[in-house]
């Protein structure tokens, strides 16, 4: 690959590495937590069984 010539792959190693991470670290960080509300409701079920 006459055309790679002047690149060293030591220095391309490095630049897909260094995409990689900042690739992965943007999507780590790019991630929404939903904001649960201190209060929790507690719905409670009831039953009224006939036999």
């Amino acid at each position: 690959m006459p055309q790679m010539a002047p690149l060293s792959w030591l220095t391309l190693f490095l630049f897909f590495v260094s995409i990689y991470l900042i690739f992965n670290i943007m999507n780590f960080y790019s991630f929404n937590y939903l904001i649960k509300s201190s209060k929790k409701i507690k719905k409670s079920i009831f039953y009224n069984w006939k036999w």
